[in-house]
């Protein structure tokens, strides 16, 4: 069960109801099994928005909103109790159990789904469901194409097929206080985890024990898996934006660096911190490091209320730009630079993404064409970074291979912004002085 009190999901199947209009009905699928191998699936993890809605952690479900009745009506179709697969497989809920124990109106077998939909649509006006769901388009299909062949005993088909996404996504957008306590919870026991991680640094231990060490802290605090594959990366393999195959031996004298965050309760965590293996950051690596820090800190200096989405990342890409061409990586006037994307081939990507139940969370980043501006309740990571290419031959030997991204988490709120992930340390005489103690 969540940690969220029940009442949370209803209220916010309630709140997406009242935005629907009433001769509509919504539909939002749940997660399937995936197959990994032979008759072994991966673990399984729900979809975020049927999750949102519901906290129903199981399989093979459907969530049917109805908002013309008597205010709104919640139905779930789940699969049905079995004593026989329950004993191979764990509980189900069940119907009844859908109903006692998640609050939902009314809850059917998915035996009951298509005559329940088939009723359930006649003589409506719109569908709302996520076209991208392939599944679920494809029952739609058939329950549409059903009722139109009842065109002639009076009952007609929805007309209107609409995404339901945008009203769905711009509430998960916005975080309740409940949603930032727990998201504050998930910030903090990732940062402990990157303490720890710095902890077993050492020259000749493998990037996956490091892996190993976050992993181990993320489950003994709750979080029973990652929010994505964690990042370890070694040396050169720091250039690699997405290196998740953590399977090379930590040298002296490299920086590791490591993009990773727990997941509590369907919340993410979302931190990177770039380190030397040996606990001793080299002049070039230190003087990169430190550009990079500096900058960040600027970036979560500039947000807040108003402020636009790309104001930040602008603030990002003149302060590096600025500071490539004090350290001579880059050669030029600044703004040049800038217009003609020279700072590309050190910083690649944005300033951050929306963070929330997933790591690159939902949520438009312009609306009617303009970057919106931030407002309380979003969460946004800040991660600037330098990555040096080990084959870039157009700058001093002393660069190449390094690579640096430093991450945290900021929830906006009314007089700026908190970092949900400022315990673990980013300042360089601190993680030396951390690192020193281990």
């Amino acid at each position: 069960m969540s940690l969220l009190d029940l009442s949370v999901f209803a209220q916010r199947r309630r709140q997406l109801m009242a935005q629907l209009p009433a001769d509509s009905i919504a539909l939002v699928a749940s997660a399937n099994l995936q197959p990994r191998n032979s008759d072994v699936d991966y673990a399984f993890r729900q979809d975020s928005d049927f999750y949102y809605l519901t906290g129903f952690d199981e399989p093979e479900a459907l969530l049917v909103l109805v908002p013309d009745e008597e205010g709104g009506k919640s139905v779930l179709f789940c699969r049905d109790r079995d004593v026989e697969m329950e004993i191979w497989h764990g509980r189900r809920a069940g119907p009844e159990g859908a109903v006692a124990n998640y609050g939902f109106d009314e809850a059917f077998a998915n035996e009951d789904l298509d005559d329940q939909l088939l009723m359930r649509m006649a003589d409506k006006d719109a569908v709302y469901y996520a076209l991208a769901n392939e599944t679920l388009d494809a029952h739609v299909s058939e329950w549409l194409g059903a009722l139109r062949q009842k065109a002639r005993a009076g009952i007609s088909a929805p007309e209107k097929l609409v995404m339901l996404d945008s009203l769905l996504h711009e509430m998960r957008l916005f975080k309740s206080e409940d949603e930032a306590q727990l998201m504050r919870q998930a910030g903090e026991i990732s940062a402990q985890a990157h303490i720890k991680a710095m902890q077993a640094s050492a020259p000749g231990v493998m990037e996956y024990q490091l892996e190993a060490a976050i992993t181990h802290h993320f489950m003994m605090n709750g979080c029973r898996q990652a929010a994505y594959p964690s990042i370890v990366g070694g040396g050169d393999n720091a250039c690699i934006l997405h290196y998740t195959e953590n399977n090379q031996a930590l040298n002296d004298g490299d920086l590791v660096l490591i993009d990773a965050g727990c997941e509590l309760d369907y919340y993410a965590g979302d931190i990177t911190r770039t380190f030397p293996v040996n606990g001793k950051f080299t002049q070039p690596q230190a003087e990169i490091y430190q550009l990079v820090l500096d900058v960040q800190h600027a970036c979560i200096e500039a947000i807040k209320p108003g402020v636009l989405w790309d104001d930040i990342h602008q603030v990002s890409v003149r302060g590096l730009t600025e500071g490539l061409v004090k350290l001579g990586l880059l050669k030029g006037d600044v703004s040049e630079l800038i217009e003609s994307g020279a700072y590309r081939d050190f910083y690649m990507h944005r300033i951050g993404h929306w963070l929330g139940m997933d790591v690159h969370d939902v949520g438009r980043y312009k609306v009617n064409g303009d970057w919106r501006p931030l407002e309380p309740g979003m969460v946004m990571t800040v991660e600037p970074g330098i990555y040096v290419s080990p084959t870039n031959m157009d700058v001093d030997e002393k660069w190449r291979g390094i690579g640096v991204r430093i991450e945290d988490d900021v929830l906006i709120n009314e007089q700026g912004c908190e970092v949900l992930t400022a315990s673990v340390p980013k300042e360089i005489k601190d993680i030396e002085a951390l690192m020193a103690k281990a």
